[in-house]
């Protein structure tokens, strides 16, 4: 067996950045930057104002002077011509400030006269309520750097920036196969030893939430042809996972199955629990995965390599899972020789500090566990034993609420 570090370290050798593609920008929330991008444009492009009110010459716009108006600025279009001694422009938030004014009066803060004229009632200041040309961003300004993942408001500042289209990497394509004749896929009849297969659409969400594309190739039987057939059809894909039939029985065909297809296998055994029977090789120019078929396995090696790697092929980082420290709820007992990966719940303290309480049970059959848990506690092999209160590392598993 080897450590759960060199795992990761051997599958992730062999992550190679996936290629370029240009996509529009409306479709680039959550893709990942594949180069860096600058902006075509300076914003704003000219001093603009910040404020509905009066464009003025601030050594004019005194308490009590009185300015003569002369034109207007509205947003998208502009005064033309010089702002003179004693004159002022009706301005509206995002006018150009024209030229020869360089403060802008607020409109609440002057009155208009019999005469027509704007009686200044609060002294202004040179740069009051102007924004400068270019105080978000100039042109040529490397607002965004390769391996960006894209938010809503990227995508704001993008289309700013004049970007109609991104270049960002392709999601690497994840063909799904699950294994075993006694799984049957939800709402379909059920014999009398048959089990609903939930592997498969676990693993497409936690493949999809990770930015690869998922390819469900279907739940292929205890027989080598099936096996062999359904991953032939899924040869496009950039890496197979394989769930279920990664250990040694004599039902546990994946090995001898694809190993006849050309399957080189990196290694198969990891020192942790749960998980210690995953698969790692290569096909060809495809990567695969072995994962084990039972769920909460199969669930804490997609976290700790499957997700990795999709995070290296994408050129993210940190690639490796997040890992917070917390202390413990409750007493944990020594461990063993494998790294043990406990599912709990996580708490904040009167002081508030992270509290992670193991469940009382870690099989790893038992599935409704692992969806109300918030991390898995990280137990290294040997372990001495753990009183509560101690510091213990911790992998969240999702966003406190």
């Amino acid at each position: 067996m080897i450590s759960v570090a060199e795992a990761l370290e051997r599958i992730l050798v062999q992550g190679k950045l996936m290629p370029v593609e240009e996509i529009p920008l409306q479709d680039a929330l959550g893709r990942v930057l594949a180069t860096d991008i600058t902006s075509r444009r300076t914003q704003p492009p000219s001093d603009v104002s910040a404020m509905d009110g009066y464009a003025v010459r601030a050594a004019d716009a005194t308490l009590g002077a009185t300015l003569t108006r002369v034109g207007e600025a509205p947003a998208g279009g502009a005064h033309e011509g010089d702002v003179q001694q004693g004159q002022t422009v009706r301005i509206f938030t995002g006018g150009p400030v024209p030229s020869g004014a360089d403060a802008i009066v607020l409109q609440e803060d002057v009155e208009i006269d019999e005469n027509g004229l704007i009686v200044i009632g609060e002294a202004a200041t040179p740069g009051q309520h102007v924004r400068p040309a270019g105080v978000d961003f100039k042109q040529g300004d490397a607002l965004f750097h390769a391996g960006r993942l894209l938010s809503p408001a990227d995508l704001g500042l993008l289309a700013s920036m004049d970007w109609p289209t991104v270049p960002v990497r392709k999601k690497p394509r994840i063909a799904l196969l699950a294994n075993g004749d006694e799984l049957v896929l939800p709402g379909e009849p059920i014999g009398p030893n048959q089990i609903v297969s939930s592997n498969s659409f676990a693993m497409a969400a936690l493949v999809a939430e990770a930015g690869g594309e998922p390819v469900d190739l279907g739940i292929a039987k205890d027989d080598e042809g099936t096996i062999k057939s359904l991953a032939e059809g899924a040869r496009a894909a950039d890496v197979l996972v394989t769930i279920g039939g990664a250990s040694v029985g004599e039902r546990d065909l994946v090995q001898k199955s694809l190993g006849d297809m050309g399957l080189t296998v990196d290694f198969w055994k990891i020192a942790m629990r749960p998980g210690k029977p995953l698969i790692f090789g290569r096909m060809d120019e495809q990567l695969m995965v072995g994962l084990p078929g039972n769920p909460v396995s199969a669930l804490v090696c997609a976290t700790l390599y499957l997700v990795p790697l999709i995070r290296q092929m994408l050129g993210l980082t940190p690639v490796g899972p997040e890992t917070t420290t917390a202390t413990l709820g409750s007493d944990l007992g020594p461990n063993k020789k494998r790294q043990d990966y406990i599912r709990g719940t996580l708490t904040v303290s009167e002081n508030g500090g992270d509290v992670a309480t193991p469940f009382d049970l870690q099989d790893s059959s038992v599935l409704s566990l692992f969806a109300h848990a918030d991390v898995l506690i990280v137990r290294p092999p040997y372990a001495e034993a753990a009183a509560k209160g101690d510091p213990v590392s911790v992998i969240p598993l999702r966003l406190r609420h």
